[in-house]
């Protein structure tokens, strides 16, 4: 256990250990749900990396980084059992083992991720013009043509504060609900309108079960 250890703390193991150590708190979380893949405060999973022939591509970037890490760290640890002496010829050998790791490690990885491409699909992130046809909370205590803004929830359940624009005097206050009804790409605003839910077709009195 000793010599595990050592082998485990020591250069140039030490680097891949530490960095093993944050891969597997970081998958604990996501365990415990204290981290998640759509989360604007956490780390998100969908992250790619493009298939350009440089780098991991095709598979979510902390996938691809745990799998180098894991790899990386198993590299290092033999070959500093194997090659690594002690004293200060054991950090020139152990610069070298480093460099070499790294370099084994990414092309392992990049080889090992390549038949996983297919279980990770392309996503796409959302877009301002999947909130057109959604209702928002006023959060402004006017909304004209030139200031309002308003908070609208997306279809993952997460909310954005977004800014908001109508061409009448609609009384539209703080509080009160709007339709986002189109997306104006030049001044980066959305055109709202009074919502009333008894002429929406899914909520209104003539919907049908």
């Amino acid at each position: 256990m000793g010599a595990f250890l050592a082998a485990a703390t020591g250069f140039p193991t030490i680097v891949f250990t530490a960095a093993l150590v944050v891969v597997v708190l970081y998958w604990l979380l996501v365990a415990l749900g204290a981290a998640d893949a759509h989360g604007h405060a956490h780390v998100h999973l969908h992250s790619r990396a493009h298939v350009d022939g440089r780098w991991l591509g095709g598979v979510p970037v902390t996938f691809a980084f745990s799998l180098f890490v894991a790899v990386g760290w198993l590299i290092s640890f033999c070959a500093s059992v194997l090659f690594v002496p002690a004293g200060p010829v054991g950090v020139l050998v152990g610069m070298a083992v480093l460099l070499g790791t790294v370099y084994v490690s990414w092309r392992t990885t990049k080889l090992l991720v390549r038949p996983l491409h297919r279980l990770f699909p392309d996503e796409h992130g959302p877009s301002r013009l999947d909130f057109v046809g959604l209702t928002c909370t006023i959060r402004t205590g006017r909304v004209d043509d030139g200031f309002g803004q308003a908070e609208v929830r997306a279809a993952d359940g997460s909310a954005a504060v977004v800014q908001v624009r109508q061409t009448g005097n609609d009384a539209l206050a703080s509080g009160s609900t709007g339709l986002l009804y189109a997306y104006d790409e030049t001044g980066e605003f959305f055109w709202v309108a009074p919502y009333d839910s008894a002429l929406d077709p899914r909520t209104g009195p003539g919907k049908t079960g």
